[in-house]
């Protein structure tokens, strides 16, 4: 029972990590006030797999029998890093505006490899999580290569 709630707060927590992405890029696309279309629309794509990666994590947290964490990362249990980005975008800089996605993108690695640290989670629940790690790191090398071009 103690493994089965630890697990529901790890898969949670990841959930709040992708609701926090999602906040972060949308924070992103609204700085951008329509001056990088390319750019928007790669965020939009981000955006849209973090939802899907919030929703299959939600499954399993509902398949044992717990409600999917609604919201961001308010407790900064993890990383607020994400909300941390959204408050400090300063002026449509798309460089600045890369660079603090990027930051995003870190923390996100960061609160995936904690979770893959912890020991009571199933080996298929680990495995969904690594998965999900290798496309956020996906993304993450997108965004870094983007702002290296723009530096």
């Amino acid at each position: 029972m103690e493994n089965k709630q630890a697990t529901i707060e790890t898969l949670n927590e990841l959930i709040m990590i992708n609701s926090d992405r999602i906040e972060g890029y949308e924070k992103a696309i609204e700085e951008l006030k329509g001056d990088d279309a390319d750019l928007a629309r790669m965020f939009e794509k981000m955006i849209d797999k973090s939802r899907e990666l919030r929703n299959e994590l939600g499954r399993e947290v509902q398949v044992l029998g717990a409600p999917m964490a609604e919201g961001t990362m308010a407790s900064g249990k993890i990383y607020r890093a994400w909300m941390d980005v959204k408050a400090i975008f300063t002026g449509h800089d798309s460089d600045m505006i890369l660079a603090n996605c990027e930051a995003g993108e870190d923390a996100a690695q960061r609160a995936y490899s904690d979770a893959l640290g912890e020991e009571h989670l199933p080996q298929f629940l680990r495995e969904t999580i690594r998965d999900q790690k290798e496309l956020l790191r996906r993304a993450h090398d997108e965004i870094k290569d983007l702002r290296n071009q723009t530096a």
